[in-house]
């Protein structure tokens, strides 16, 4: 098949709960429990269809709260669609939440290894990439220590370097582009357009048009959870930057 992803009137919706929902057992006995109960539902995506060929790269853009992170999770495998249709053919990697299955109390070690298995290698190929994992995170001076004395940045470097050594067919990043001091930004995306001469599939959201327009082959615009334009880069970022600025001037 020469589709990588196709998606077909595709809607996900999630609850929406009381502003002063309670948070805990005695909060719930004490205002009672119906303050547990969602007031309604709303749809974070609705009526979603495209393809993408294999090979393409395809950003994704839109203000906050317009889909973009809810699209990606569903095309990697995170929660199902209430509506549609979505196939995804080949080896997903996604560069998402960088560390979000890291423990704390666990060394940079073995969060390579129990991460790099999570992330579908197995462990003979963990062991295989380890060093270079290490290098390119540049954490070898501190790859035997927990996790928790690690900084930020150190943590997001390392998340990055498991995910970017896990050769997939399709690669989905969300907004992880601004991670470490600016030489490692550039070798974050040296190692995407590695990718994307050895003809990877690729999603991208950001909000960096800069980067979309640089890097993607043709970008979707979602507003409100709808597909607002679908087309080549410059044209799209050209409509959704003119878009923000008319809300920017208007607004009160």
């Amino acid at each position: 098949m020469n589709q990588a992803i196709v998606v077909q009137d595709l809607g996900k919706r999630f609850r929406r709960y009381r502003k002063d929902r309670p948070f805990t057992l005695q909060e719930a006995v004490v205002s009672g429990f119906g303050r547990l109960q969602p007031v309604d539902w709303f749809w974070a995506l609705r009526e979603i269809s495209f393809t993408v060929p294999r090979g393409e790269v395809l950003g994704v853009i839109g203000a906050n709260g317009a889909g973009k992170s809810t699209l990606l999770g569903l095309i990697g495998g995170i929660g199902r669609p209430e509506e549609g249709r979505l196939e995804v053919h080949g080896r997903v990697g996604g560069l998402l939440e960088l560390g979000a299955g890291f423990h704390p109390d666990l060394t940079g070690r073995e969060n390579v290894i129990v991460n790099g298995i999570i992330c579908g290698l197995t462990r003979r190929e963990v062991d295989r990439r380890f060093a270079e994992i290490v290098t390119f995170a540049e954490l070898e001076e501190a790859i035997n220590d927990p996790l928790r004395t690690y900084s930020t940045g150190m943590r997001m470097r390392l998340g990055f370097s498991i995910a970017a050594h896990t050769e997939p067919e399709i690669l989905l990043v969300d907004e992880v582009l601004a991670v470490g001091d600016i030489a490692f930004q550039q070798k974050c995306l040296d190692r995407i357009r590695q990718y994307q001469k050895r003809g990877c599939t690729i999603v991208i959201v950001s909000h960096n048009t800069t980067q979309i327009r640089e890097f993607c082959d043709r970008v979707i615009w979602l507003q409100a959870g709808r597909i607002q334009a679908c087309n080549g880069p410059a044209l799209v970022v050209n409509q959704y930057e003119q878009a923000m600025q008319q809300k920017r001037t208007t607004k009160p």
